[in-house]
């Protein structure tokens, strides 16, 4: 049996490519190595520039999605051996953008937080994407265009956050009917989350946010310009 085996892997560097190249690596075929430690492999001893993302390597995550010889699969929990000889394949998920985030320069030194600071936003960073708030929540489904619980609280914890610059241009998609305007507040998300993300209370804090926003646009409206 071959101890190598080849990996065609998508690469997409837009600072200096207009379209996805793709790039060959050759790597060590072990039983036990999935996709994702072929790629791991890559990026720790042949090219530290392959970006792509991954989390758990358990297959509960979901985020090392990736198109392996045409088929979607979680290259956690698909193997080498599976594809001797080779090539492998392997590209982005389809039906969804190709990006890679290139914008401005990392800052010098860390992003430091105080304690009060981080407990402002934690209990919002705890969403598993289980869903069940989607389930308990009646508008969602009542109101298809309604972004929903789960969202609208990521989007608090983000807007929360010391550190994130973000939160004006959430500020559109967040303030409309179809954001937390479209919340009646019947409380169930935050009864049936497993977590105690408190989606409620996040959409009811956000509300408070936006009405203060909207007023200060409306006597200040200079300060908008």
């Amino acid at each position: 049996m071959a101890d190598h085996i080849i990996l065609q892997v998508t690469r997409y560097r837009p600072e200096r490519e207009s379209e996805p190249t793709t790039q060959e690596y050759e790597i060590p075929l072990r039983e036990e190595w999935a996709v994702l430690d072929g790629l791991n492999h890559v990026k720790d001893q042949l090219d530290g520039t392959l970006s792509y993302r991954w989390s758990c390597r358990m297959g509960i995550c979901g985020s090392c999605g990736m198109t392996v010889n045409g088929e979607p699969r979680l290259t956690c929990a698909t193997f080498l051996t599976d594809y001797r000889p080779g090539p492998i394949r392997i590209e982005p998920l389809r039906n969804f953008p190709v990006i890679r985030d290139e914008d401005g320069a990392a800052p010098d030194g860390e992003l430091l937080q105080t304690p009060a600071e981080m407990d402002d936003y934690k209990r919002y960073s705890m969403c598993i994407n289980c869903m069940l708030c989607y389930s308990a929540c009646p508008i969602v489904g009542l109101e298809e265009g309604f972004l929903g619980p789960a969202v609208i609280a990521l989007a608090q914890r983000y807007n929360l956050d010391s550190r994130d610059e973000g939160a004006d241009e959430r500020m559109d998609v967040l303030s409309t009917a179809e954001g937390v305007w479209g919340c009646t507040f019947v409380g169930e998300c935050t009864t049936a989350c497993p977590k105690g993300v408190d989606p409620a209370g996040a959409i009811q804090r956000y509300k408070l946010t936006a009405a203060t926003e909207s007023l200060r646009s409306f006597l200040l409206p200079w300060r908008s310009a």
